[in-house]
């Protein structure tokens, strides 16, 4: 697969039109939320800018970390990746990240831990083409963001038989995307709204949801390994917040939308339609998702993304969530 990245500047018109997240162009955001009076040391959690953080963002407004005895300041990031190296450099804690993004950076931080899961989606993903595009065979570029977004770019060539490597991947940030797509400078792309719809209001069409070729994504709650081995209670206590408000988010979806708009602009029609494609629900990692993260790791090393298989088994800690949050 080619790569190649396509400046900021060349677009920079045609995302002005499109962009409706302010925190894109920041690159982190420190969101204040109800802090409350908990005790102890303040504990970053870094998550991206989409609906898909909506519990973490709703927690943060209802003050449920501080209910449950944590200081948690919340960091945006533009991309999930960027959060993930935060935690390598020491500038966060926690993250909400992608499995895929997350085992894609294993080599280089193989200090990283997955501790449970609060969200999946078959629904959440969608494929972008340009509404002339008659048949996938007819895809020359493809828009990607590496890790999730590459992943599924690649399943989805592979599902129609279209060998990956005669398709130019072109690495861009995802608000970049869709005006790419409007210029003609890409045909196809996959990623999580909004920039499918973005895509679709600029002359795309979405054809089909990650899900359709049987690919689905978990979100993890990851941290560093000598943070953890310091820090086991505080890190259940922010576990027991997003479980509690992963619940409310499904049993509620205007506070989180409301609450996601506050955090991070996203409009509440964006995010109240997240939640419907998306399982909201915090759950331990169990041997049983092992298989799927090792075949992740091995597109990793196959691609050539990697010198050598990201070590998974190391990086999961099945049954945290169990053991260590007070289920």
């Amino acid at each position: 697969m080619k790569a190649r990245h396509i400046p900021w500047r060349a677009v920079a018109a045609a995302i002005a039109l499109i962009t409706t997240m302010s925190a894109c162009g920041a690159g982190t955001t420190d969101s204040a939320g109800a802090a409350g009076n908990a005790a102890g040391p303040k504990i970053r959690l870094a998550v991206g800018i989409d609906p898909s953080y909506a519990p973490i963002f709703l927690a943060q407004e209802k003050g449920l970390f501080a209910k449950h005895g944590v200081n948690v300041d919340v960091v945006q990031f533009g991309k999930g990746g960027d959060a993930v190296d935060a935690i390598a450099s020491g500038q966060v804690q926690m993250a909400g990240s992608s499995d895929t993004t997350a085992i894609g950076t294993l080599q280089q931080n193989p200090d990283l831990r997955a501790l449970l899961v609060y969200e999946s989606s078959g629904k959440y993903l969608k494929v972008v083409e340009r509404k002339n595009i008659g048949d996938p065979s007819q895809i020359k570029k493809m828009a990607i963001v590496p890790g999730l977004s590459e992943l599924a770019a690649t399943r989805f060539l592979q599902s129609k038989k279209i060998d990956p490597k005669t398709v130019s991947f072109v690495t861009a940030d995802p608000p970049e995307i869709p005006a790419l797509l409007q210029k003609g400078n890409i045909d196809a792309y996959v990623l999580w709204e909004p920039w499918p719809a973005k895509g679709a209001q600029l002359g795309g069409k979405i054809v089909e949801a990650s899900g359709d070729y049987g690919l689905s994504y978990v979100q993890w709650l990851i941290t560093g390994n000598k943070w953890l081995s310091a820090n086991q209670s505080a890190a259940g206590k922010v576990a027991q917040a997003i479980d509690e408000a992963a619940k409310l988010t499904e049993s509620d979806p205007q506070a989180a939308a409301q609450a996601t708009l506050k955090a991070a602009k996203v409009p509440t029609a964006q995010t109240i339609a997240a939640i419907k494609e998306i399982d909201f629900g915090v759950r331990d990692i169990t041997a049983a998702d092992l298989k799927g993260y090792e075949s992740t790791a091995d597109f990793f090393l196959q691609t050539g993304k990697v010198k050598s298989k990201p070590d998974v088994s190391a990086a999961v800690i099945q049954n945290w969530f169990t053991q260590h949050a007070g289920k």
